[in-house]
């Protein structure tokens, strides 16, 4: 019982410090990524070579876990995920001496990006869909790999050697700002569009429940391109 007992007191004492060592990390990246953030915002509207007042960019700092950037009828909602978790054991990154030979390195932090619509938010159409384009994981040494679409999806998956500084910050952005920016609002198809309550078209003024997304009523998933 007592050789029992010390594992527990050993197991919660190392992993509650590594956990509290990811985490605490985590939030330093995340700070530093929303700084990269609002520096991007303000280089592409001094830069973009448009005068147009309709086309609006800015930066929010939604407080330690969240910020936004608004690109256009776009925006980009960042959220540092409060929990730490590790690699599933079927990861092939178990296969590098990385991880296997100092399993504390598979705890990472996660900062998802989700895509919304810039008239979701305005209009406050609470029944709009974001949808999750890339979401980043960082351990306690800062080397981070990106899941997500397109070239989210194989531009960043060096876990073993990446590093995530500013440059690679810069770099994630950049990539998550090309697919939004090519990521098109579709006609959703007719048939979905049939039937519409009483309700849902008396609210339409103010938080209708006819909800839009980019691809509401399309299949979103493995064939566009999630890895």
């Amino acid at each position: 019982m007592n050789e029992a007992r010390e594992t527990l007191y050993r197991l919660v004492r190392e992993k509650a410090i590594l956990k509290q060592d990811v985490y605490h990390n985590t939030l330093d990246v995340f700070a530093n990524l929303k700084a990269v953030l609002a520096e991007t915002v303000k280089d592409i509207s001094a830069n973009y070579g448009g005068n147009d007042s309709r086309v609006e960019f800015h930066f929010r700092d939604r407080g330690d876990f969240q910020a936004e950037v608004k690109i256009a009828g776009d925006v980009l909602v960042f959220y540092m995920h409060t929990n730490v978790f590790q690699f599933d054991k079927s990861n092939n990154l178990w296969k590098s001496s990385y991880l296997k030979e100092h399993e504390e390195n598979s705890y990472v932090g996660i900062i998802n990006v989700y895509n919304f619509l810039s008239d979701s938010f305005k209009y406050q159409r609470v029944s709009d869909v974001g949808y999750l384009i890339a979401r980043i994981f960082v351990n306690k040494e800062n080397h981070f790999m990106v899941q997500g679409k397109r070239q989210l999806g194989f531009l960043y998956n060096d876990f073993i050697n990446s590093t995530l500084d500013k440059d690679a910050m810069r770099s994630i952005i950049d990539s998550a700002l090309l697919y939004t920016i090519d990521f098109d609002l579709l006609a959703p198809p007719y048939e979905n569009l049939q039937q519409v309550t009483v309700d849902e078209i008396q609210s339409v003024t103010t938080s209708t429940n006819l909800a839009t997304g980019k691809r509401v009523g399309f299949r979103f998933g493995l064939d566009e391109g999630m890895l």
